[in-house]
């Protein structure tokens, strides 16, 4: 007789064919067991929540959006050209160093926050007109942020007791800024962000602080600071060029004018002599004067040449979405950060209770049984 060697008995498991089963009911009811200790926890949850979101201050968001407009296909000429280089467009084949990956760098630099600095801004309501490094010191932090600078601030007022301020206030010295400007520089970095999308050619600036008109009008003088910033370097040689000719043209018409007197003097002098020595004299002075001429009207045409180049090459931007007065905050909901803290409590009482009693206990037991 053949035995069915592929016969298993029902009581042996296939420990291939054995899966992890999780009994659900189980759960369940161990949770509806700690319900009232669950309940307790979104109490908990409710209040630090609420506690947490009353301390964060509202924060809104303006977000301006420029883009190049595409010219047509001088290499390096038109207006267009010049700003499609610089926002992104053809900035691989652009031989300037300033081109569409700086602008972050551009925005985020040390000088261009300084010259923030004194930005006019004006709140929502109207009862704050100062400058932006003024308004900086009226935001409002929460509560939690100064027991996290508490340190820093008792070392600083320590400080100051062994350290005389003078009562008037410098110059604004990039090259060496005091403790108290660097953080607002710090600060103002933070709240300013600019974005290059190589594939669109937009550059996108947001800026985020805790008034909605304030934040509007830095967004706005970011905006106007950056393209006057881009427009400068731009046109920073042909200016020099234009000056350079305007100097040379001042001369060379003097210089004209100089041999136009001569000759004409010469002339009304010996007009009736006729002498040869006369009119060889009258020849040359003649000669000198249309050289002068020549080179008088060549300097002209190259000045006319270099003031058109200027506006030429300036470069061009079409604002897509211009800085508007936003409307709503775009910090955290106060709903969603208490509902956030009430998730939290409740999972974090649940796995405590569940899984960290047990594991901890057992941990302490064999600790104890191994000493």
């Amino acid at each position: 007789m053949n035995e069915n060697k592929n016969y298993q008995h029902p009581d042996v498991q296939d420990p291939e064919n054995d899966e992890l089963e999780i009994d659900w009911m189980e759960i369940l009811r161990k949770i509806i067991a700690i319900r009232k200790t669950l309940y307790k926890a979104a109490g908990v949850g409710v209040v630090l929540g609420i506690i947490i979101a009353l301390s964060i201050p509202k924060q809104y968001t303006v977000t301006v959006t420029l883009s190049p407009e595409m010219g047509g296909d001088k290499a390096g000429g038109g207006l267009a050209s010049l700003a499609s280089s610089f926002l992104g467009g053809g900035a691989n084949s652009s031989p300037d160093a300033l081109n569409a990956t700086l602008a972050p760098d551009i925005v985020a630099s040390t000088p261009f926050i300084l010259e923030l600095f004194n930005t006019k801004v004006q709140t929502l309501d109207g009862k704050l007109d100062t400058t932006l490094v003024a308004y900086l010191d009226e935001q409002q932090s929460p509560w939690f942020s100064y027991i996290v600078k508490a340190p820093s601030m008792a070392i600083g007022a320590i400080k100051s007791l062994f350290s005389e301020e003078a009562d008037t206030v410098s110059a604004l010295n990039p090259f060496q800024l005091t403790e108290k400007e660097a953080s607002k520089v710090e600060a103002i970095k933070q709240s300013i962000i600019a974005e290059v999308d190589k594939k669109t050619a937009k550059t996108t600036i947001s800026v985020t602080l805790q008034d909605p008109k304030v934040t509007a009008i830095v967004a706005d003088s970011v905006v106007a600071k950056l393209q006057q910033y881009i427009i400068d370097y731009r046109i920073k040689k042909a200016k020099e060029d234009c000056a350079y000719l305007e100097q040379l043209y001042k001369e060379r018409q003097q210089e004209y004018y100089e041999a136009q007197s001569k000759y004409a003097h010469y002339f009304d002098s010996n007009r009736n002599i006729a002498f040869q020595s006369v009119r060889a004299e009258q020849e040359r002075l003649q000669n000198d004067m249309n050289l002068a001429y020549q080179v008088y009207s060549q300097v002209a045409q190259q000045l006319q040449v270099a003031r058109a180049k200027i506006q030429e090459e300036k470069p061009v931007f079409a604002v897509v979405e211009p800085a508007t007065v936003p409307l709503l905050p775009s910090s955290t909901s106060k709903k969603v950060i208490v509902l956030g803290f009430i998730i939290l409590t409740v999972c974090a009482t649940g796995v405590w209770t569940l899984i960290g009693k047990d594991y901890i206990n057992n941990l302490c037991q064999s600790i104890q049984g191994k000493n």
